[in-house]
């Protein structure tokens, strides 16, 4: 969190984390999409010659008001691939809460447990821990013909009972239910705090 108390701006910063190819990058451009174009910044994508994100997709949106500041969030996703181990790191840095995006596929299970376990060691060295920290869970690609049960994702991925949501992220199905509740938690931490 930043304030800028010039502008009376509380400037708060989402990261959507999850395994390489889970769909993080398509939460945020169907989001984008969809959102009056008055409320959102431009949609950054940092890319390689393969098409798949390197570092980072950040737009800003804005909404309501707190305590009299002006919130901007900021959405960023990071590169799910293991070798930019140290890029997830460093777009962590100030994060005020967390998507972690999984993929429901059945044989993706592994790396979802894997990205999950390097976001809270991540967080750990941060000071913070996924028991405690604002985060929501979506499964992503409900529509593919090898995802694993809800019940099975849950049991593996959720530890904490966070809110967890169903999506696929390319039709819009979870996406706004997902950002809307990861929201309502960063907010009702920022209250705590102000």
């Amino acid at each position: 969190m930043f304030i800028n108390w010039a502008l009376q701006e509380i400037n708060l910063k989402i990261v959507y984390y999850g395994p390489g190819m889970s769909g993080k990058t398509t939460n945020l451009e169907y989001i984008h999409s969809k959102l009056d174009p008055s409320l959102t910044g431009e949609l950054v994508t940092l890319k390689t010659k393969e098409d798949r994100t390197i570092f980072f997709d950040f737009m800003q949106i804005e909404v309501g008001r707190i305590k009299g500041k002006k919130p901007k969030f900021n959405l960023y996703t990071v590169p799910g691939q293991v070798y930019y181990a140290s890029s997830r790191k460093i777009i962590l840095n100030g994060v005020d809460g967390i998507v972690f995006v999984a993929d429901s596929q059945r044989d993706r299970m592994e790396g979802n447990i894997e990205t999950l376990l390097d976001l809270e060691n991540n967080l750990l060295a941060s000071g913070f821990s996924l028991e405690t920290f604002p985060w929501v869970v979506q499964y992503n690609k409900r529509d593919l013909p090898n995802a694993e049960s809800a019940a099975v994702l849950q049991k593996k991925l959720n530890f904490f009972n966070v809110p967890q949501f169903e999506g696929v992220a390319i039709n819009g199905v979870g996406v706004f239910d997902t950002l809307k509740s990861v929201i309502n938690l960063v907010i009702q931490n920022v209250q705590r705090q102000l």
